[in-house]
């Protein structure tokens, strides 16, 4: 019976509720708006009351371009490589910023989503910080077992955001997901008090997650802290001053005998750079100062802002007006402008460069935007924009119930007993990315764009061209403004032996509309629309196969309005982000073979966030129906559901 409590107390604690935002009136799923929405979007959206993650509102697109985008484009790749290549990046680049006081969606099926990300990608990587890690404090426990918890009637300007407090259990968790989908960590050293810094969080989470721990944060947006109405610093707060505070950070550190590993810990300076630039950071020379210390440098970037709708002040932005910027090339190579001479200085401080959280819109995002099909492209281009220009990686922010731009967001606490997760389209973006850059670590980035509206990039390994990425942002169900790409390696006029493929398989990530919500499709599988999803694609795969002109010695593949095309040139290249094999995980030991827990399966699968096995069929006790022991094979894919894997969570951390 203890077992059988310990998984009724997971259970509760996986549907508790935190979001990332905490407007005033912040209500959950089925209450009041906690903003005024008839400045956006259409008349349906301004009557509609749940919380923003699974708002309504569907923008117009807008018209096809005019001129007209060219319908075919021709492509030219070599054998051997091309100039400007990127440097070799993971195929983890696109990663997650799941705001610490969200940290509940560990739990359930988060396990499965980066298992889907790991089987293409080898790897995950996840921060667990933002705005709510600055002022977070680690307790010995909490009442009842919860892991983490937040004041709500103490919230901090400007954002809202309730300091939190958590246990050493938030580790375990994140380490035992690491074992089933080998996610790798970031965290963040609180940074509002200096005096002395609190060394609790890289102390435990070294000792807990070892490798698995890749870098902690100094400092979020640290030249915000003197910007009004925030008070973290001092007036006239500045590079210099960061510095000084790293400096006095590492000499804590140094003197501290539970910091197992000193050197390659923190990333810095993660500036919004609204209030500096990175430049005005490298010019106090801290790189050179500290740079045994340093992991990495990072910095955060939102396109644009929704605060004057969420906080109040100012003129709020009319979603309808900015969305067709988003459905542009030209909206990620100006992001990438402020950032290019950044990448160049990390690399050549062998430091990587880091996008630590980025996202559609700050202060939550746009309704009909970042949950549209547009945010899906939006995203994939931006991530590939970053790469190109040799970030390193790429994480995307996670919200709570409030929050527009979510990968992907669990039920509320009031709807889990009967509604699954909801996966948004930068998810989408993630799992396409994987697949881009594969398990290799050798992929290169190439953007060889002709048009804003249909960006292209080729990736190489080892050089030879693997893939193609085909854009295209238009909306037209006519057919007009579908375009083909006509592609050629080597042969013609480059000098070289012709070396196009016979075939080619091709994989679409498509939609309606750019402006289409849910049920989006990869390859003609989706994760479904809103609560419909337990982490698995849904559907029959389709990847086409595109015989090519071996007497021209070249190859067309069509690119639909709207609509992305990987397009893969090997063999190879398809199989190594295609072998999904299922996994087992069963119990290395059976300490008892009475009162087991058992949960039947055809329950289990229906079941997400159920509070406790009332009314459940299955049992624990030896003779009963369906009672059989604990010891049984568990799919990766957790199949079971996603409830298996947060049982398995809590069951490791406290063996019976």
């Amino acid at each position: 019976m203890r077992l059988l409590s310990l998984l009724a107390s997971s259970v509760a604690l996986a549907s508790a509720q935190y979001t990332v935002y905490q407007p005033n009136d912040q209500v959950i799923f089925g209450g009041n708006p906690s903003f005024i929405k008839s400045q956006l979007g259409t008349a349906a959206a301004a009557a509609y009351t749940g919380a923003a993650a699974y708002d309504p509102t569907v923008l117009q697109p807008p018209p096809p371009p005019n001129p007209p985008i060219p319908t075919n484009q021709f492509i030219q790749l070599y054998s051997g490589g091309m100039n400007g290549l990127s440097k070799p990046q993971s195929g983890a680049f696109f990663g997650f910023s799941l705001e610490m006081s969200v940290a509940t969606h560990l739990r359930i099926c988060f396990p499965q989503l980066m298992a889907n990300i790991k089987a293409r990608a080898g790897s995950v990587q996840v921060r667990v910080g933002g705005n709510t890690q600055e002022s977070a404090e680690l307790v010995p426990s909490l009442p009842n077992g919860t892991i983490l918890t937040k004041d709500t009637s103490n919230t901090f300007n400007p954002t809202g955001t309730p300091p939190l407090v958590y246990t050493q259990d938030l580790f375990y968790l994140m380490g035992n997901i690491s074992a089933l989908t080998n996610t790798r960590w970031y965290l963040g050293i609180p940074f509002f008090n200096t005096t002395p810094f609190a060394l609790g969080i890289l102390e435990q989470g070294q000792a807990i997650l070892g490798d698995n721990l890749i870098a902690l944060q100094a400092g979020n947006e640290p030249d915000l802290y003197a910007q009004p109405p925030r008070t973290h610093r001092p007036a006239g707060y500045g590079p210099f001053d960061y510095m000084g505070d790293i400096g006095t950070l590492v000499n804590q550190v140094a003197s501290d005998s539970l910091v197992a590993k000193k050197n390659n810990l923190f990333i810095i300076p993660s500036i919004s750079a609204s209030v500096w630039t990175p430049e005005q950071v490298w010019n106090t020379g801290i790189i050179g100062t500290y740079t045994s210390s340093l992991y990495g440098l990072a910095v955060e970037r939102y396109p644009n802002n929704n605060c004057a709708a969420v906080y109040g002040g100012g003129n709020p932005i009319n979603p309808q007006d900015v969305f067709p910027s988003y459905l542009s090339h030209d909206a990620s190579t100006s992001l990438i402008t402020s950032y290019v001479n950044s990448s160049q200085f990390a690399m050549a401080n062998n430091k990587p460069m880091l996008m630590f959280e980025t996202n559609t819109a700050s202060c939550s995002g746009f309704p009909g935007i970042s949950d549209s099909f547009g945010a899906a492209l939006w995203g994939l281009d931006w991530a590939f924009t970053m790469a190109f220009n040799n970030f390193s990686t790429a994480l995307f922010h996670v919200g709570g119930q409030n929050a527009y731009y979510n990968p992907f967001t669990p039920p509320p606490t009031n709807q889990s007993t009967f509604h699954q997760w909801t996966i948004g389209p930068i998810y989408y973006s993630a799992l396409v990315m994987a697949e881009v850059l594969g398990p290799s670590n050798a992929s290169q980035v190439l953007d060889i764009t002709q048009n804003p509206f249909t960006p292209i990039y080729v990736i190489y390994q080892n050089g030879t061209p693997t893939k193609l990425a085909l854009f295209n942002f238009v909306t037209d169900s006519s057919g007009a403004n579908d375009w083909t790409a006509t592609f050629a390696v080597g042969g013609g006029q480059t000098g070289q032996a012709g070396a196009t493929p016979a075939s080619v398989k091709v994989k679409y990530l498509s939609a309606p509309s750019v402006s289409a919500k849910g049920n989006f499709t990869w390859a003609n599988q989706t994760f479904g629309s809103n609560f419909e999803s337990d982490g698995r694609l849904q559907g029959s795969l389709d990847v086409r196969t595109v015989n090519c002109d071996t007497t021209a010695g070249t190859c067309q593949v069509k690119v639909p309005a709207p609509s992305f095309a990987l397009v893969f040139l090997t063999d190879d290249a398809l199989s190594a982000v295609s072998s999904h094999t299922t996994l087992t995980f069963p119990t290395t030991a059976v300490t008892r073979t009475a009162n087991t827990v058992f949960i039947n399966p055809s329950v289990l699968a229906h079941s997400n966030g159920e509070y406790g096995m009332q009314d459940k069929k299955g049992a624990t006790s030896l003779g009963s129906s369906g009672g059989l022991p604990l010891k049984q094979a568990l799919p990766s894919s957790f199949a079971l559901t996603c409830l298996v894997a947060a049982f398995f969570t809590f069951l490791i951390r406290h063996p019976w």
